[in-house]
């Protein structure tokens, strides 16, 4: 396999005290992009004169400017004009750690069944901690059914994810711009579970997400109207590309312990997981005994320790087994058991 070619796609409105430190962020990586991509969102804050006069002759940066739509339609626009295998995202207020680039593009490379590279991320400015969603790196398998049947959100915030195009090509351009003028990284996570992607999680630092008063979401309380808007855009989103890929998501749950198998470190939380999704496909009793044994077989020969997996299970591992054995013979359900966060 040759050299891939990098993308790094930056969305911004009206962050000119911040965009100049999130583009030097992508020029000063260790292993430098191909092009970096700067959407500027019909800006008010004078950022489409600064980022003229500053890279107008850039021979790696590119500027596209567009009226304002909000984020979904920057990443629509900024992939129409990117070219690179890898497209990295990265929002204006925040800025890349110097080896994240090289960083990922090892995993890309030692691994070229991965399509989505999601990393730890480190908050700074008004609140400083560490953004850690998974405790170590690991193969976070496909999630075709954990995005369909849970709603489970695989990924990281915009700044710290990447992927490959040919899982981007599935996905964008999308419609429902209004509906996603913010938080449209939920399109992308669940857009690149639910066309296939498999996912890598990088437990390390790579990026730093600024916290600060103009964050149009991060960090801000949701009344319930806002919390029932986004319920809705998100059903129409699943809607929308379950469509789009001809998905039959009841006969798909049939293989959910495939799935299952694809995950490096499984949890027990996991296992119970795909043990709810199991009951979405009309399996004979037998079958659904088949399949939670190569489930748990999966799971113990993929753990550290046994005393670690005691220790998740919260009970003997015979009652754990006896437990999640009988989940498997309940009634199954019929459709799919959403859950939105």
């Amino acid at each position: 396999m040759g050299p891939m070619s990098t993308t790094c796609l930056i969305n911004s409105y009206n962050y000119a005290e911040f965009l100049g430190e999130a583009i030097d962020s992508a020029l000063a990586q260790t292993v430098p992009f191909d092009e970096i991509i700067v959407v500027d969102d019909g800006s008010t804050d004078g950022s489409r004169e600064w980022l003229s006069r500053r890279y107008a002759a850039h021979p790696v940066v590119r500027v596209v400017t567009k009226p304002n739509q909000g984020q979904l339609s920057c990443f629509n626009e900024g992939f129409a004009h990117s070219q690179g295998d890898v497209v990295y995202f990265l929002d204006a207020d925040d800025v890349y750690e110097p080896n994240y680039l090289q960083r990922t593009q090892t995993v890309y490379s030692r691994h070229p069944a991965i399509d989505f590279v999601a990393c730890a991320g480190r908050r700074f400015g008004r609140l400083s901690e560490l953004q850690l969603r998974y405790p170590t790196s690991r193969d976070l398998g496909y999630s075709i059914l954990r995005a369909a049947c849970l709603r489970d959100w695989v990924g990281a915030s915009t700044s710290c994810l990447s992927m490959r195009r040919r899982v981007l090509e599935k996905i964008l351009p999308l419609p429902f711009l209004a509906d996603w003028r913010t938080r449209a990284d939920d399109c992308l996570v669940f857009g690149a579970s639910l066309a296939g992607a498999r996912k890598y999680y990088l437990a390390e630092p790579l990026t730093r997400l600024r916290q600060h008063d103009n964050n149009l979401f991060r960090g801000r309380a949701q009344d319930d109207g806002a919390v029932f808007r986004r319920r809705v855009a998100i059903n129409q989103l699943f809607e929308y590309l379950e469509r789009k890929l001809h998905y039959n998501i009841p006969r798909l749950a049939e293989f959910h312990h495939r799935e299952f198998c694809t995950i490096q470190s499984p949890t027990w939380h996991e296992l119970r997981q795909y043990l709810r999704i199991g009951r979405v496909a009309s399996l004979s009793l037998w079958r659904r005994a088949a399949c939670l044994g190569e489930m748990l077989r999966h799971l113990l020969l993929r753990q550290p320790s046994p005393a670690s997996i005691v220790t998740e299970a919260a009970e003997s591992p015979r009652a754990a087994v006896e437990h999640l054995f009988a989940q498997t013979v309940a009634y199954p359900t019929r459709d799919c058991e959403r859950r939105v966060a």
